[in-house]
């Protein structure tokens, strides 16, 4: 199965990029709990988590000032893909990264477009805001 959040590799410079799989990719960080490198991998790891609803995953990556106490899955809610708008390391801590995720709920076509907020601590990178964007 590919990755839900779109990951590719490119093999040599001027082919066209293969989609990774989900054991590729984001399962190694979902499944086996292995610490995202950078925001941008843990961004796309959470998107992934979403649309496989593992709640789990997701409460353990946002920074617990800010995390809920649980969560709830909207019924009916397809994922339709991930697009990484851009990527930056504000401090040598925090970083942030502008995305759209695009999703169908009950057959209505939604876009989820924010800049979310990274900080790293002992545990690695967490999800720690986001502000809704345009």
């Amino acid at each position: 199965m590919s990755c839900p959040c779109g990951g590719t590799l490119s093999i040599a410079k001027g082919t066209k990029a293969q989609a990774l799989t989900y054991a590729n990719c984001c399962a190694r960080f979902i499944e086996d709990g292995a610490c995202a490198p950078d925001a941008s991998l843990l961004m796309r790891s959470r998107y992934s988590a979403y649309v496989l609803e593992r709640s789990d995953y997701l409460l353990a990556t946002w920074e617990s000032t800010s995390r809920p106490q649980s969560l709830e899955f909207e019924k009916n809610t397809k994922w339709l893909g991930l697009e990484i708008k851009s990527f930056k390391l504000t401090t040598d801590d925090s970083a942030d990264v502008e995305f759209v995720a695009r999703y169908r709920v009950s057959g209505k076509g939604h876009r989820l477009h924010e800049r979310s907020h990274f900080v790293l601590s002992n545990k690695g990178w967490l999800y720690k805001s986001g502000d809704m964007l345009e």
